[in-house]
């Protein structure tokens, strides 16, 4: 393993158990996720600035409020960044506010509110919402019973890219309709196509690197998720970095986290921990992740792509599993 890899695999894990320790609480599926947060900037969790952020999210939400479920651990996490977290938070309360204006609220739609007031401009907070309702509404009619609520944060993330609508959509149906017949869920495969779609590359070439990647992994031992985790690889597709290359770091961060505990036979499972070995690898192949402050997406924003699409794998993987724990 490159040694800057392992470097990183260490502090994903010392972030881990950081948090793990001071929020003991919280679903196993969480802690990895912040962890990969602290772990992309580089730095090591600092506990009592999560939990100013978390008191914080109390001050400003109710006891119902979307930002306390499953998500609420990452909005602390990503608070806890911030220069001015109270600021932070305002905004990304008025920008949940105005997209509840044009969507149903969710716990996903926290996700769209924190894409959008981390990457633009708050002048541009209004416009990029009413592009996020208009996309999803193309979404919505290409695939009328695969779109849901996890969709609106890769809406917001496609709003904020700057493309044009129309190209948007048919570069989703592009991609879409290639990696259909290759991958068994519907609703994952258009995951993939909507990250797929802020790629530079045509549809062919991005389906194409991405199901060499999935294959590859495959074919030696390590089998990528094909459902919300899917999503995420798309976004080690958008670095352009060589696919060979790409899959053996993610092996050798794979085989390092399956040492570690709570990555192995009884802990969040193989295809989220091969998820998030991908994140750790993209660290490496986005340049000044530290300085990740801009309005339009390109190749440095790929790694929030995967920590918003990580989300919402999380938040679904926590609430299916809780669901089948009330139900037994």
């Amino acid at each position: 393993m490159r040694a800057e890899l392992y470097e990183r695999c260490e502090l994903f894990i010392q972030n881990r158990d950081i948090i793990k320790s001071e929020f003991a609480w919280e679903t196993a599926y969480i802690y990895p996720l912040c962890a990969g947060l602290y772990a992309a900037k580089g730095v090591k969790a600092y506990p009592r600035n999560m939990r100013i952020c978390q008191d914080l999210l109390k001050q400003k939400t109710g006891i119902f409020s979307n930002f306390r479920g499953v998500s609420k651990m990452a909005t602390i996490t990503t608070l806890s960044f911030s220069i001015d977290p109270n600021d932070t938070m305002e905004r990304m309360l008025y920008v949940y506010g105005k997209l509840k204006e044009v969507f149903w609220g969710s716990e996903y739609l926290t996700v769209a509110a924190s894409a959008i007031t981390d990457l633009a401009d708050p002048f541009e907070y209004d416009s990029i919402v009413q592009r996020t309702r208009t996309i999803y509404n193309r979404m919505k009619v290409a695939h009328p019973f695969l779109t849901s609520g996890e969709d609106s944060a890769f809406a917001a993330l496609l709003a904020l890219s700057g493309l044009n609508d129309e190209a948007i959509e048919q570069e989703m149906e592009r991609c879409y309709n290639i990696l259909k017949p290759d991958f068994w869920s519907g609703n994952a495969v258009q995951s993939l196509s909507h990250v797929l779609a802020l790629g530079d590359d045509t549809a062919e070439n991005k389906c194409r690197k991405a199901t060499q990647l999935f294959l590859y992994l495959k074919e030696h031992g390590y089998k990528y998720g094909t459902n919300y985790e899917l999503a995420t690889l798309g976004t080690l597709i958008l670095t352009n970095a060589d696919i060979e290359t790409l899959a053996q770091d993610m092996m050798d961060a794979d085989d390092y986290l399956k040492k570690q505990k709570g990555f192995g036979a009884f802990g969040i499972g193989s295809k989220q921990r091969l998820m998030y070995a991908g994140m750790l690898v993209m660290c490496d192949y986005i340049p000044s992740v530290q300085t990740i402050k801009v309005a339009a997406l390109s190749g440095v924003v790929s790694l929030i792509i995967a920590q918003q699409a990580a989300i919402c794998a999380s938040v679904a993987a926590a609430s299916a599993a809780a669901a089948s724990s009330s139900s037994t």
